[in-house]
């Protein structure tokens, strides 16, 4: 069991480790259980592979109470220059790469951060079992794939797969209708839904743009229920029935403690609607 709220560390950069402690304890004190991060968290922000589980690491080791209060995600299967690569050889190494960078032993969920198309799903499916037997992961999930390569990986998989995580958010709405939602609600996935504020789109949208448009609609609700523009975004993700988990991103403890206002959010039908309707751009048939 998780929190409806989850924290990622995409930016999670730089070498203060009283700054990056008082993030985790943010968002901890947010009521936030579920923390993602993965080993490819890093060129992004001109720092060396697996800098954010690094810093994670340090974090832990200075607090190692820390690490009881989470239940901790990371991903593998992004190769520098490959890019990606989920064969049974790399995926076990890039595990045992990201627990001794975080400094811990287990990693309770272990995600495969993007499809390898040249990986089959069997030996996906092993390296994961393998892990798991081995007490390296606790449970195994997927990011960014499609219902098809999801289905083609429980196929051979001999547990339980626990998560799919999208990009799902009120810009990114596809998996409403590409079958991801559907396809999670069928299986018992939990979704885990990344970039939640339209990679930032949500917060510096212009007025004529569709990113201004959904804002605008976002805007006059969170007015109603007396949140703010991200929550009610997060309010709109975690009002659909597959229950999807908005990873919120922010590296600021205020935004990040701004995150709970949408636990006090319930959207009727008509409210979630005009959101999608707006992202859209056109009536709904």
């Amino acid at each position: 069991m998780v929190s409806p709220l989850a924290w990622g560390m995409w930016r999670f950069r730089g070498d203060d480790l009283d700054g990056a402690t008082t993030l985790v304890e943010t968002a901890l004190d947010t009521g936030i259980t579920l923390f993602d991060t993965a080993d490819i968290y890093g060129p992004d922000n001109g720092e060396p592979f697996g800098a954010a589980e690094a810093l994670l690491g340090q974090v832990f080791a200075r607090h190692p109470g820390l690490r009881g209060k989470m239940v901790l995600a990371t991903k593998g299967g992004i190769e520098m220059g490959v890019p990606y690569n989920s064969s049974a050889a790399y995926l076990t190494s890039a595990c045992e790469a990201s627990l001794r960078r975080l400094g811990v032993d287990h990693i309770d969920l272990y995600q495969i951060h993007r499809p390898d198309s040249l990986a089959h799903p069997a030996e996906v499916a092993r390296a994961l079992d393998d892990l798991r037997h081995a007490g390296k992961i606790g449970e195994a999930g997927v990011s960014n794939h499609t219902p098809a390569q999801v289905a083609a990986l429980v196929a051979h998989l001999p547990f339980k797969l626990a998560t799919i995580q999208p990009e799902f958010s009120p810009l990114a709405i596809e998996p409403v209708s590409d079958g991801v939602l559907d396809q999670a609600m069928t299986l018992g996935l939990g979704v885990l839904a990344w970039s939640p504020l339209g990679q930032g789109r949500l917060g510096v949208a212009s007025a004529e743009s569709r990113a201004g448009a959904v804002a605008a609609v976002l805007d006059a609700l969170a007015a109603d229920h007396g949140v703010s523009r991200a929550a009610m975004a997060y309010a709109w993700i975690m009002a659909h029935p597959a229950r999807p988990i908005p990873i919120v991103g922010s590296q600021q403890p205020a935004r990040i403690g701004e995150a709970a206002q949408a636990l006090t959010v319930t959207l009727t039908r008509t409210e979630w609607y005009r959101v999608l309707t707006a992202s859209r751009g056109l009536p709904l048939p």
